[in-house]
């Protein structure tokens, strides 16, 4: 039993000041994390509970799908990831460290490698196969911009899990089982979440979907057409265009536009002195970007923005995207900063990407690479050729779903998993192959699945929390029942004593705040803000030979008689499970 008068535990009045999501708020203020630097927490006892419950939670479905467990050191060396190119591919978010002797390694972002080398080591014909293996372990990646508390952080714990398959109809297999665990996983953890098709980025290969937890401040956007069902990241959804029609477009004409550094003040002057009839949608915007150190332009119709997060997720191969700075116009100085149109592009050395969007044969009025001036009827196909096509542009709500041509709407999520089919980039690479049933060499072919452990803690606080605290879901919880004594004299205390070690000899865990000097106020408090699924109060009920029984997620109250208390309590908690 836990007992609140030598827990280690404070809770706290006001908001940490820096927690800008409402988990990371209550997490702190509720005693369950401390901040031990930027993106770093540390677990404190009611936390950690939380954590290995969630882990407990994972693991019992994991270990039901027939999944084997294994664990793998957090410190790798640095020749797997070369020999999959992921030590580069990687980019800045690799934590990389070398030892006494200038031995270069890693702390683990993830662990394809390591599980390819481990079957690789063990397993050598076809009939060692389907196998699927699992940890629950500590990553490290050195995000760039570490925020909401555990929702993103460097140091973080996660499940992986990887099959290994003879071929691709056993691969689509241990997928099905793969995605079917994670769908009771998340019911035992009681989140909501929509599953949506999904970038594979660095980790290579085919199909990838990511189970996304609907949250108003979450960082992931997501398409969801509510007519067909179809999802998406953001990054993932395809823009739908239909073909131009074939048009013969005037020559391009250059015009003087002074002082039109933007798309709005472009419109207002093609419509004042031009024509008229023009909006941002006609205009071509260029974005100017640094690729590996490498200037690249991205075009997008001129009444939307780059989208940098899609943007890199699809340009694959490509590590460190960064907006044009001034200095990088410095280096380039036939850039005319406002004014860059895509006509002279290979003759300046850049490569030049499109979105969609930009569909060959359509034209535009873009940029003249000429102080003050534009021109119109660029012609895609005719003016100037894309090196190649890239999603790029913003999604909006109201865009057209790519399998129904509905509106789609848009909104934010948590992403709490991702399941990849990796298909054979990390066997090929490593050589994992097994003989087949004619004795030939085979290379596996493989696939990989996370679950976001830590994150999934955040992610429960901020679905389960209301105005006053946080409010767990049974399995989750610290502990199924808070018992609060109040009061002066021995007896509440006694008695809420008394219930707790009955409660516990059904094997229910039990939160007993036998503090003695704050007040009730003080006391009621703390458990609403801590949100253990049931409070019960002793206290001035039980002059009647009553408890006070409180649903912390309805805000239901009753009474029961002391005798009867234990087994009503059972009872309730039995119907919120």
């Amino acid at each position: 039993m836990l007992r609140m008068s030598s827990l280690f535990l404070r809770t706290l009045r006001d908001d940490p000041a820096d927690a800008e999501v409402a988990s990371h708020k209550l997490l702190v203020r509720a005693g369950y994390i401390r901040r031990i630097a930027a993106g770093i927490y540390s677990w404190l006892p009611l936390g950690y509970i939380t954590l290995r419950n969630i882990e407990r939670v994972v693991r019992e479905e994991m270990d039901a799908a027939g999944f084997q467990e294994v664990h793998f050191p957090a410190m790798l060396p640095k020749e797997p990831y070369e020999e999959t190119n992921r030590w580069s591919e990687y980019g800045p978010e690799l934590f990389r460290l070398q030892d006494r002797k200038g031995a270069d390694y890693l702390l683990g972002p993830t662990h394809e490698e390591m599980f390819t080398l481990m079957v690789k080591g063990e397993y050598s014909s076809y009939k060692d196969l389907p196998l699927s293996l699992y940890q629950i372990q500590t990553k490290y990646r050195d995000e760039p911009r570490p925020r909401s508390g555990i929702i993103r952080g460097r140091e973080f714990v996660m499940k992986d899990s990887y099959s290994f398959d003879i071929d691709d109809a056993g691969l689509d297999l241990s997928y099905s089982k793969h995605r079917e665990a994670y769908v009771k996983t998340f019911k035992r953890l009681g989140l909501s979440y929509n599953i949506v098709s999904a970038m594979a980025g660095a980790m290579g290969g085919s199909k990838s979907e990511e189970f996304l937890a609907p949250c108003p401040t979450g960082e992931d956007t997501y398409v969801l057409c509510e007519k067909c069902g179809y999802a998406a990241n953001v990054e993932a959804m395809k823009t739908l265009i239909d073909a131009p029609a074939h048009k013969d477009f005037p020559a391009l004409e250059v015009l003087d536009t002074p002082n039109t550094p933007t798309i709005d003040s472009l419109v207002e002057v093609l419509n004042s002195q031009y024509g008229g009839g023009y909006t941002g949608a006609d205009t071509l915007k260029n974005v100017m970007l640094m690729a590996d150190n490498k200037p690249i332009a991205v075009l997008v119709p001129g009444d939307r923005e780059v989208d940098i997060k899609r943007l890199q997720a699809n340009l694959i191969g490509v590590s460190e995207l960064r907006i044009f700075e001034e200095e990088d116009f410095a280096k380039h100085p036939k850039l005319v900063k406002g004014y860059i149109g895509p006509q002279d592009a290979k003759s300046f050395g850049i490569t030049l990407y499109a979105d969609p969007r930009i569909a060959p044969g359509t034209a535009w009025v873009t940029g003249a690479n000429k102080k003050n001036c534009h021109a119109r009827n660029v012609v895609n196909g005719r003016d100037f050729t894309p090196d190649a096509y890239v999603e790029s542009a913003e999604v909006r709500a109201g865009d057209l779903c790519p399998s129904c041509k509905e509106p789609v709407i848009i909104d934010r999520a948590i992403e709490i998993a991702h399941i990849f089919q990796l298909g054979r980039k990390y066997a090929q690479a490593l050589n994992l192959t097994v003989l087949d049933q004619n004795g030939k060499a085979q290379v596996v072919t493989m696939g990989s699945y996370g679950i976001g452990v830590s994150r999934a803690v955040a992610a429960v606080a901020e679905q389960t929390h209301d105005e006053i605290g946080l409010s767990w879901p049974i399995e989750v919880a610290p502990a199924k029942v808070h018992i609060v004594a109040t009061g002066k004299e021995d007896k509440p205390f006694d008695v809420a004593e008394s219930i707790g070690v009955e409660l516990e000899k059904l094997g229910i865990t039990v939160l007993l705040d036998d503090r003695r000097d704050p007040s009730a106020g003080v006391k009621f408090k703390d458990a609403e803000l801590i949100g253990i699924p049931i409070i019960i109060v002793v206290g001035k009920a039980l002059e009647q030979g009553n408890v006070e029984i409180r649903v912390r997620k309805s805000g239901e109250k009753s009474e029961s008689s002391v005798a009867d208390a234990v087994k009503n309590i059972a009872s309730i908690l039995s119907k919120l499970s």
